[in-house]
């Protein structure tokens, strides 16, 4: 932004945040509403607890109210049947007597369920109300009855004789059974037990506990009077009627248990009392309500619980109190009550929800009011949060954001401005040095660039000799143009240089050094930059570039000319931090390149050795594998400059290059894995040979000529030479057939069928083996020997095929007809066939069918082993490239079968060179290297059998490589090819 564009927005006065927000008054407006329902809804939750607890009162002096009104008269009961001809019963007849008493307290008594006396020695009776089905049912009574009385009668020996008697409602007896089981003894109960513990005379209560024969919750009140003591059970069944009526509102809970968390009655949300079957009271947290049993476990110590909880995601009121009277009874009783608050505070809700919707009124008329302070002050705002957000997603192509009235917002924007700017040049700075590939082009662009950003007038980069020893110049600016005669090599041995290279490398830092012309000691140090700058005084800002491992690479330079005259300002530290942020991009970005050009150094170095090793292998390749990337090259860079014909558009950029390098120097690879015994083969017999089969052959003449020499001693002279005479025509036929066979292993010219046939001809002659042809073999020659062997002297034929010549093919080294590469080989059966007749056969050449199969099978493992390296993107088509140097244009080559139109130009590229450098080599121990003629006359028949690319060949010869290649690589005397016309296709 320009000082003629900022000079109108300076004359702005912004005034204060707090005067435009001044305006927002319906905030205050808001507040007091706020203030105002937060009061009325204290007062209101106090009312509300207030009331609930006055009900949880009221509640439970009814429950306890209710519990005295059922015991009171069973205590009256209880005291006058003790008092009575019950209580001084003595025996089964008396206690019989007092039947119409006992008949009488359950009349008078609707809580009391059954009356009943036990005595010192065992006796016992019982009179039970037979109000039910189920106590009908499980007595067995007579459809008439309406009591049950239950005695036990124990004589002198202690043995109990049981009875049950069924009777009408008028006591008249129905039926008595006889229940010799029945052996109840009452002084092993507990409500026996605790009325004779207590005073004579005086009633006792049990716990609470579950009635077995109705299922009613009660309890036993008990009195001894002499020898007996009386008993009836009190249902407790009228509390949980009591709060089945309708109590606090219409969803809430009341529960009544023991402190020991024995539910007695409970009633839940508009279901009335829940009282599940079972013979012992239900406990509070198994079988109450899940909300009754969440607020049981909240109590504290003392029994308390918060006057509100939240629960099931709803507030409820909630009150813990003890049961008046319950504990003198007894048996301490709790009442447990949980009701809504929304329902017990439904009147004010409604009144609170009238004052929203009046204050929302309100609210609204203030809305245009609000919209309009509210866009006021909020649009700059907006604006500065969307470029924040277009600065997240690294978007810096919008406006700049306007100036605001308020003065924190302007400097806000002001500041993001600046911000924005700086960030856009950063990235744009460290995503052109990302890119860059050329080391060079990469160090000119990071000084270039940082120039630029700093307003700098020129400056250099260094960076550390090899030795450590130097700072070597590599890029040199002034005035935006190279100029390389200000880029100085300093000497960082020198104790008091005054490079500001040095001194920033010393200090690990940034440093600032002022030059000024009128000091010898800086002009002689600076002149070229105190010429090129045209300035008598200068300052410089040096800082020292670091990797990821914070090793020093170098130093960056920046020069500022100053003025000559006058006090300079300073550099701002804004402006050095911004620098050494770039710098410290810059730094990573040349390490990469280092890093980068270290490892390609490293690659063309591992790809040479290969190479090389591959052509030191054999002296039958020479230098073959350094010799076809020179060639490929030179038609590569020929196509790329044609600028007609086929390839007038052919272009390759760098990756390309590389790609073509790397496939050209691996195009052999593969012969690493060709035995040497294969490619060096120059005749047909030649092999792995165990030599012991000579050495066994010269040993089977030995013994020939021991015999020869006894005989010729038994013929004499004359019986000698009439035997030699009569030889010489055999043995003449003899020589004669060696030196054919000699000539057949040559291989030099083709094999015709009358040849072939002398040759097995030959082969069908005799002679006696007299030594074991199993001696001296190793394991693997043993093995294929067949078993077992003939009889010693054996017969054999002169040229043999025998089985342990024929070494099968592993499976594993099949190839499947749909393998991964798709290679398209006839693959022989036998790895290995070295048969003295099958090798001597071989029509054309030296190598049989086998043997021809390992020499092509090197680029079949030159393919595999290339497709196995981790080749980045860019150098994805090296073995495509290396592996189509076989292939044909009219797709009958190998290993794939590929045609033209399948290969890339640079595969085809490749097979014109390694067709041409095979033929012109001089250096192979089998062939001399063929003239340029005979080299481009074969290589012309090849293209018009659709072996080689014609237009490739074209472009070959008439961009003169073969000539350019024929100069370097061929003697002088080779090149004999003056018009390279004749041999277009």
């Amino acid at each position: 932004m320009s000082s003629a564009d900022t000079a109108p927005m300076q004359q702005l006065k912004p005034r204060t945040l707090y005067f435009t927000l001044s305006f927002l008054m319906v905030g205050l407006v808001a507040l007091v509403f706020g203030v105002l329902m937060l009061h009325e809804r204290s007062r209101s939750d106090a009312l509300m607890l207030q009331q609930a607890g006055a009900a949880a009162k009221r509640i439970g002096q009814e429950a306890a109210a209710t519990v005295e009104a059922e015991l009171r008269p069973a205590r009256v009961s209880v005291a006058l049947l003790a008092a009575g001809a019950l209580g001084r019963a003595g025996s089964e007849a008396e206690r019989l007597a007092a039947l119409p008493q006992m008949a009488a307290a359950l009349h008078g008594n609707a809580s009391v369920s059954a009356v009943y006396a036990g005595t010192a020695d065992g006796a016992f009776v019982l009179l039970r109300r037979l109000a039910d089905p189920a106590t009908r049912s499980r007595m067995d009574a007579p459809a008439e009855a309406a009591f049950a009385l239950q005695s036990v009668e124990r004589g002198a020996t202690g043995n109990a004789h049981g009875a049950y008697r069924f009777y009408d409602a008028a006591m008249r007896e129905l039926q008595r059974r006889e229940r010799p089981d029945y052996e109840f003894d009452p002084r092993t109960r507990p409500w026996y037990v605790l009325a004779r513990r207590a005073a004579d005379g005086g009633v006792v209560q049990s716990a609470p506990y579950r009635f077995f024969t109705t299922g009613e919750p009660g309890v036993t009140l008990a009195q001894a009077r002499g020898a007996s003591v009386v008993g009836a059970d009190v249902s407790l069944q009228a509390l949980g009627e009591m709060l089945g009526k309708p109590q606090i509102s219409h969803s809430a809970e009341l529960l009544i248990a023991t402190e020991g968390g024995e539910m007695l009655a409970e009633a839940r949300r508009g279901q009335g009392v829940q009282m599940k079957g079972g013979q012992n009271l239900p406990r509070v947290v198994e079988s109450a309500s899940p909300l009754m049993r969440a607020l049981w476990q909240q109590r504290d110590a003392g029994g308390r619980l918060a006057p509100v909880q939240t629960l099931e995601g709803r507030e409820w009121v909630s009150h813990a109190l003890p049961l008046a009277g319950s504990v003198e009874a007894g048996a301490p009783l709790v009442l447990l009550m949980a009701a809504p608050r929304d329902e017990l505070q439904a009147f004010q809700i409604e009144s609170r929800r009238h004052s929203f919707y009046i204050s929302l009124g309100l609210v609204l008329l203030l809305l245009p009011l609000v919209h309009l302070l509210a866009d006021r002050v909020s649009r700059p705002l907006r604006n500065l949060a969307r470029q924040a957000e277009a600065i997240e997603r690294f978007e810096f192509g919008g406006p700049d954001p306007a100036r605001s009235l308020i003065r924190e917002v302007d400097r806000l924007a002001l500041a993001m401005t600046a911000m924005k700017h700086s960030l856009r040049r950063f990235l744009d700075i460290s995503g052109a040095l990302g890119a860059e590939r050329d080391f060079d082009a990469l160090l000119d662009l990071i000084l270039r660039e940082t120039i630029a950003v700093t307003g700098a007038s020129g400056g250099a980069v260094h960076l550390l000799s090899e030795d450590g020893r130097t700072l070597e110049p590599v890029a040199a600016r002034l005035h935006g143009a190279v100029a390389p005669e200000v880029g100085y090599s300093w000497d960082l041995a020198m104790a008091d240089s005054l490079g500001a290279p040095v001194r920033a490398l010393r200090a690990d830092d940034a440093i600032e050094a002022e030059l000024r012309w009128d000091d010898p000691a800086h002009l002689a140090a600076y002149q070229p930059l105190f010429t090129g700058l045209g300035a008598a005084r200068l300052r410089l800002l040096s800082l020292p570039l670091k990797n990821r491992q914070h090793e020093t690479l170098g130093t960056l330079t920046l020069s500022f000319p100053l003025p000559a005259q006058g006090r300079p300002e300073a550099l701002g530290a804004a402006l050095v931090a911004f620098v050494r942020a770039l710098s410290g991009t810059a730094a990573l970005a040349i390490d990469n390149q280092l890093l980068l050009r270290a490892r390609k150094e490293l690659l063309e170095s591992f790809i040479q050795l290969v190479a090389g090793a591959i052509d030191a292998k054999s002296p039958y390749t020479g230098g073959h594998c350094q010799r076809v990337p020179e060639l490929t090259r030179l038609l590569a860079q020929a196509a790329c400059d044609a600028t007609e014909g086929p390839y007038a558009g052919f272009a390759m950029d760098a990756e390309q290059w590389e790609a073509l390098h790397i496939a050209s120097w691996l195009h052999d690879c593969g012969k690493v894995t060709t035995p040497e015994y294969i490619v060096d083969k120059a005749t047909k017999l030649e092999t792995l040979y165990n030599r012991i089969h000579e050495i066994r052959t010269r040993f089977e003449v030995l013994k020939r000529d021991v015999l020869v020499e006894k005989l010729a001693a038994e013929l004499g002279e004359a019986g000698t030479a009439r035997a030699r005479a009569a030889a010489a025509g055999p043995l003449a036929e003899l020589d004669a057939d060696y030196a054919f066979v000699a000539a057949s292993n040559v291989g030099g010219e083709t094999l015709d069928p009358g040849a072939l046939a002398r040759l097995r001809g030959i082969g069908e002659r005799r002679w006696q083996r007299t030594l074991d042809d199993s001696l001296g073999l190793s394991a693997d020659e043993s093995r294929r020997l067949p078993r077992p062997r003939p009889p010693l002297p054996a017969a054999e034929t002169l040229l043999q095929d025998r089985p342990e010549h024929v070494v099968p093919r592993p499976a594993g080294d099949r190839l499947a007809d749909d393998n991964r590469w798709g290679f398209r080989l006839d693959q022989p059966g036998n790895l290995h066939h070295r048969g003295e007749l099958h090798n001597l056969a071989v029509p054309r050449g030296t190598l049989t069918e086998e043997e021809r199969y390992r020499i092509n099978d090197h680029i079949v493992q030159t393919i595999k082993m290339l497709e196995e390296l981790p080749f980045p993107k860019h150098l994805r088509g090296v073995p495509e490239m290396a592996g189509g140097h076989h292939e044909r244009m009219d797709g009958r080559g190998y290993p794939k079968g590929l045609k033209g139109a399948d290969m890339s130009p640079q595969a085809r590229m490749m097979a014109i060179a390694d067709v041409f450098e095979a033929l012109t080599a001089d250096d192979r121990p089998y062939k001399p290297g063929k003239r340029l003629s005979e080299a481009l006359a074969i290589m012309q028949r090849m293209v018009r059998e659709q072996h080689l690319d014609p237009e490739l060949f074209a472009l070959f010869l008439s961009a003169g490589v073969c000539l350019a290649y024929a100069e370097r690589f061929m003697p002088a005397e080779r090149v004999d090819v003056a018009d390279l016309a004749a041999y277009r296709p």
